[in-house]
């Protein structure tokens, strides 16, 4: 990923006191991926194992759709960010591990799953009110599509 200076793209302060509260800092190849998706870039990242490489995917989305909280209830029900993935196990990994921050940031963003393990019920409200980042398997959105 060159040519997209990563010190640029400086987090919404809500992302900067959440990475300090833990001793962290946003990595360089998570702020890159921020500046490349903001400038409407398309982007393979390569990183290892516990690098941050799903926080990294997500940070874009989470960084435009967290100053929608002030909208309240007034705010539309779209689907922002669809993830697929292969593995339903994955898909509950990924849901959780990206709740917890966005938890922790109250950022208001709704975020769920959608697995063969998901009630009918939850599916029909999805479907009537989508959440704005919805993680899901090939199969499952097979089945959306097609009701």
């Amino acid at each position: 990923m060159e040519g997209v200076d990563a010190r640029a793209p400086l987090l919404p302060s809500p992302f900067e006191e959440w990475f300090a509260a833990r001793g962290w800092a946003p990595r360089p190849h998570q702020l890159e991926l921020i500046s490349r998706a903001q400038a409407g870039l398309s982007t393979l990242l390569i990183a290892p194992t516990g690098a941050g490489k799903t926080l990294a995917g997500f940070l874009p989305s989470l960084i435009e759709l967290a100053p929608l909280k002030a909208e309240g209830s007034r705010r539309p029900h779209r689907l922002h960010t669809l993830y697929i993935s292969p593995l339903k196990a994955l898909t509950t990994d990924v849901a959780r591990n990206l709740n917890t921050p966005a938890s922790e940031m109250q950022l208001g963003v709704r975020i769920e799953s959608r697995t063969g393990d998901t009630p009918p019920s939850k599916r029909q409200r999805q479907r009537a009110q989508p959440p704005d980042i919805l993680l899901t398997t090939p199969e499952q959105l097979s089945l959306l599509i097609a009701s």
